[in-house]
């Protein structure tokens, strides 16, 4: 399977990690979300492997720009549909090996989920 990289076009972070996937020779889907969207398939599984506390970006400036009562009593299902509504609030990037996810780019990070030394 070929890896797929979530994210978003234009952000930094994903800009580093697909410069690391290109650095390393790995191939690899990209799935932009804020363009196509994500399934809540997807992102519930997401959650259920890493919690919302991690898939949800609460330091972006979409969630800060919430209301008080939307960010209010969070728990897995309104983070999703937090994050169904506006995908710019999943964090980034979110990269499928197909055995497992990892959320967020750390280079050492990736080099344990391919294998890299």
């Amino acid at each position: 399977m070929t890896p797929t990289l979530y994210g978003i076009k234009a952000c930094d972070t994903m800009k580093k990690a697909r410069a690391w996937l290109d650095t390393h020779d790995r191939a690899y889907v990209f799935h932009d979300y804020k363009a196509v969207g994500i399934d809540r398939a997807t992102l519930a599984g997401w959650v259920a492997e890493h919690g919302w506390e991690t898939v949800l970006n609460r330091n972006g400036t979409t969630f800060r720009a919430l209301p008080d009562d939307a960010k209010a009593g969070l728990d897995a299902d309104k983070a999703i549909a937090l994050m169904l509504a506006q995908p710019s609030m999943i964090k980034r990037p979110v990269l499928d090996t197909g055995d497992r996810t990892v959320v967020g780019f750390k280079p050492e990070i990736y080099a344990a989920a391919f294998g890299v030394e």
